[in-house]
């Protein structure tokens, strides 16, 4: 069957509105700091890069911030915005003759202009002369450049390098905190890409998607198999030439391995009968997307535990506590593990079954930037000393809700080992799921001004997944209700 989705038409206005929103929130900061409103916001956009020392070519995809703010889809642009006119200018390079013959019509500065919804078009080499003359202050143009740690990489982003006065202080943190927020169409683009791979994780016997993988999946299949099909399915159908990460396709042990996909761990296994999977794949669509993970609902209490509790004002800490303790107390009612849940709790045992933070802010990156505001520190336990943000939440938020429970050996070993936990371990039940490997569950939800809303739309519930497996359509033809906070249910 072929998608129910096309692919939508996207309005750079889009990009018009991330810049005035970015405009607005650098003039108030030079206002309450008693700054001229001049100077220019400068970004240099990504260039692409080579295979090694060949001549291969890697697939370009741009650098974030830059597709934030201009929607370019092409290499070796800079931006600019005049601060105090709030004109925008696109550099483009200057392309030699030759490039009509490999790659294509050299469009013409106007394109891009009137593409990209822009106030100018120059060239990259009019850079200089260009800022020296629509400059409104005195002396060389002020610069404000984008530099600034990346707290889930631990990378700092790249300024662009200009012989003008510099502030690189300045517009990271401001631009960063931009992009927390989303807008109304960043946050359709952001359902389209959970729409089309919410369908890609269902159907590819007769349904589409992540479904479309769960129904097809197959003993003596290769978990490569099952990345191939939500790859096809997405592209094939809803034009996202771009994942928003590697994807992990991972069956038996392999589904305790976090980032499992990887170079050295490719996603080649062999289905086995009776085999755990747990699958994490999410499609990109004109820059921002989704991060979706299926796998046997064993956390969904948490997960669904989580998602009722979320509205703007709660601790994301507070949400990541909330999923150790439910899923803490599901390991109880199966004996794995014994005893006082508050006492566990204080010994920090859940991080030895769930070492990853809850979630991460998602938009134009997978791991989108601004979870630790200037002045906010990591937490130091095992588990909190793992999550990506620990801000309160906001209307206008997109954040990842994605419990999983683990068994492994290089975290169960020294908790075994450790008297203040070891007593709540019921070893010999522990070691059966030795090699059972892990689950997790993951759905993309947006914070509301009244609670929360589930962007991701997969089949959750046991009696939802085997009844896509056996064929049913989905998503079911009942009545969509909502259960607690933002919880959509079909009964």
């Amino acid at each position: 069957m072929a998608s129910s989705l096309s692919p939508p038409i996207v309005s750079m206005e889009l990009h018009v509105k991330n810049r005035e929103k970015l405009l607005s929130s650098l003039r108030q900061h030079l206002s309450e700091s008693s700054r001229p409103l001049h100077g220019f916001v400068l970004l240099q956009g990504g260039e692409e890069q080579t295979r090694h020392d060949t001549d291969h070519i890697e697939l370009f995809r741009q650098e974030s911030y830059f597709a934030y703010l201009f929607g370019v889809k092409e290499p070796g642009f800079y931006g600019a915005i005049d601060v105090g006119t709030g004109d925008s200018i696109l550099f483009a390079p200057r392309l030699p003759d030759e490039y009509a013959v490999w790659l294509g019509e050299i469009k013409p500065l106007s394109y891009f202009k009137e593409h990209y919804m822009v106030s100018k078009a120059c060239f990259t080499d009019e850079i200089a002369s260009f800022l020296q003359q629509n400059y409104q202050g005195s002396g060389k143009p002020l610069l404000f450049l984008l530099h600034g740690l990346n707290t889930d990489s631990n990378n700092f982003s790249k300024p662009a390098e200009f012989q003008f006065d510099k502030d690189l202080t300045t517009l990271h943190p401001i631009l960063t905190e931009c992009r927390v927020i989303k807008s109304e169409l960043e946050i359709a683009l952001i359902q389209y890409a959970n729409d089309i791979s919410s369908e890609a994780h269902v159907e590819e016997h007769l349904r589409v998607g992540f479904t479309q993988v769960m129904s097809k999946a197959k003993v003596g299949m290769k978990e490569y198999q099952l990345e191939s099909m939500f790859l096809h399915h997405t592209y094939m159908y809803g034009g996202c030439r771009h994942c928003s990460y590697t994807c992990i396709c991972a069956t038996g042990e392999n589904s305790a391995v976090l980032h499992y996909g990887h170079a050295a761990a490719p996603n080649d296994k062999t289905l086995e009968d009776g085999g755990m999977a747990l699958l994490d794949m999410g499609a990109e669509y004109h820059f921002y997307g989704s991060d979706i993970t299926c796998s046997f609902p064993a956390v969904l209490d948490a997960h669904n535990a989580v998602i009722s509790a979320m509205k703007p004002g709660v601790s994301w800490v507070d949400m990541h506590t909330l999923a150790e303790r439910v899923i803490l107390e599901s390991l109880k009612r199966g004996h794995i593990i014994v005893g006082d849940v508050d006492d566990m709790m204080a010994t920090r045992l859940g991080a030895a079954f769930m070492p990853h933070g809850l979630g991460h802010f998602l938009g134009i990156d997978t791991h989108d930037p601004g979870g630790y505001l200037m002045g906010l520190e990591r937490r130091k336990e095992p588990g909190l000393k793992s999550l990506r943000t620990i801000r309160q939440l906001q209307e206008g938020m997109v954040i990842t809700v994605e419990p999983g429970c683990y068994f492994i050996d290089a975290l169960l070993l020294p908790a075994m080992n450790n008297p203040e936990t070891s007593k709540f371990l019921n070893q010999e039940v522990v070691n059966r799921f030795k090699d059972f490997g892990g689950v997790r569950i993951e759905s993309d939800v947006l914070v509301t001004a009244a609670g929360c809303y589930n962007m991701t739309k997969c089949p959750r519930e046991i009696r939802e997944i085997e009844a896509v497996m056996a064929g049913a359509p989905w998503p079911a033809k009942k009545t969509s209700t909502y259960v607690g906070n933002g919880l959509e249910s079909k009964v």
